[in-house]
């Protein structure tokens, strides 16, 4: 089953309910991810639910698998795919910001691009349909909340998108070199800190919509200044859960069609990096 994401989705290729891997325990070996141990190199490997299972011979054996199996997740795979996945998001946005697209209209396709972005986060397979329409009324959302807080305080968007692929590289730098870590500990921590963020932000908006005002002061102010700091980092630590996901996937021997999954993943995440920025830049030109 896939765990809880409390970026609006749940998404991950875990099967023992961690959120980052396939296993929360043992990383990923090198070398043949079908081998067994040396006494048995073809028994099946534990941890790894997309490994082949051999067949058990007339002597008691396991025979030989295939090492290689095509139709696997390869960093290609998942490239390409977040690129089509992203390329949709910017090209609706750009549409919605060259069409003057109403806000209150915005805001409807945010709760459509929510709906399928669930609908996608419970089906037990990746739907590239399903994908590629969250990311139409995702963008057209974007395009239309950039271009009117853009208005309000200009050079945000482009701000703001400068922002989100700084910290995508330095994320990304520090996932590689081994400086972020993504272990157990790391991940509830991630889990728990940004369930928590959804939840006041969800009861900010309440006491907003119920008594006006500020609501609970989390979007103006230091005290804004400060959510959106926290918010901004909470998505770089599930950039670092996306990358250890692509990882585990890919050493894991994962089907293709699992890309698309992490494209979606990803999507969702750099999504919500660059609202936080876009919230965080207008505040500070206080608009």
């Amino acid at each position: 089953m896939r765990s809880s994401n409390p970026v609006f989705t749940r998404r991950g290729f875990s099967r023992d309910g961690g959120y980052a891997g396939f296993n929360a325990g043992p990383q990923p070996q090198t070398g043949n991810p079908h081998a067994g141990s040396p006494a048995n190199p073809y028994a099946p490997q534990p941890g790894n639910p997309y490994a082949p299972q051999p067949q058990v011979g007339p002597d008691g054996g396991y025979a030989p698998v295939t090492p290689t199996r095509p139709g696997v997740m390869t960093i290609d795979s998942v490239v390409s795919r977040t690129a089509i996945t992203l390329g949709t998001v910017v090209a609706a946005a750009a549409v919605a910001w060259v069409a003057d697209l109403p806000l209150g209209l915005g805001i409807v396709f945010a709760l459509v691009a929510m709906g399928l972005g669930l609908w996608q986060s419970f089906k037990r397979e990746p739907s590239p349909p399903l994908i590629l329409a969250y990311a139409v009324t995702e963008g057209l959302f974007l395009g239309a909340i950039s271009s009117a807080i853009n208005a309000a305080a200009p050079g945000a968007a482009m701000q703001a998108v400068i922002g989100t692929m700084a910290v995508f590289a330095g994320v990304l730098f520090m996932y590689k070199q081994r400086i972020i870590r993504v272990t157990a500990r790391f991940t509830q921590f991630v889990l728990a800190a940004a369930l928590g963020f959804v939840l006041l932000s969800a009861v900010n908006l309440i006491v907003l919509m119920i008594g006006g005002g500020n609501g609970l002061g989390l979007r103006d102010g230091m005290l804004g200044v400060a959510f959106g700091v926290i918010g901004i980092i909470l998505g770089a630590c599930f950039l670092a859960l996306d990358f250890k996901m692509v990882e585990d996937g890919i050493a894991y021997g994962a089907p293709e069609k699992e890309s698309w999954l992490a494209a979606f993943g990803l999507t969702l995440t750099l999504v919500w990096i660059y609202l936080e920025f876009l919230r965080l830049i207008a505040i500070l030109q206080g608009d």
